[in-house]
């Protein structure tokens, strides 16, 4: 069993700059392939980035493609999304989500491929 925390949402204006945080514990963190979702209201869930459990390899959604960043410490059982010149249509709830991976490259894009879920975290953009 993991348990996924995520920290670092909050209301900002649009060209501004946030990152979220997402704590893991339970399990080896090194061994998880990670992934960020979000959910804007009356929307399904999308997907916008992943990393595989050594990070040397990331994907991301097409809409934020060029703007965020996904990273990891493994050492700190922490994934982080780096989001900058935000936009209002990226305000939505932020989601990590983790799954065990034996291949230290590979990377998941599919929410159903995914084990374990945080609670989410809000991000507002304003125009």
């Amino acid at each position: 069993q993991v348990q996924l925390v995520e920290s670092g949402g909050g209301l900002v204006q649009a060209g501004d700059s946030l990152t979220l945080s997402c704590a893991a514990s339970g399990r080896t963190f090194s061994g998880y392939a990670m992934g960020w979702f979000r959910q804007a209201p009356g929307k399904e869930r999308e997907f916008v980035a992943a990393i595989s459990w050594s990070g040397g390899n990331t994907n991301y959604g097409d809409s934020v493609k060029g703007r965020f960043t996904i990273s990891r410490e493994n050492a700190k059982n922490t994934v982080y999304l780096q989001m900058n010149s935000l936009k209002p249509e990226d305000t939505a709830v932020y989601y990590c989500a983790a799954r065990p991976s034996y291949d230290r490259g590979k990377y998941y894009r599919s929410a159903s491929e995914y084990y374990y879920w945080g609670q989410g975290t809000q991000v507002t953009v304003s125009s």
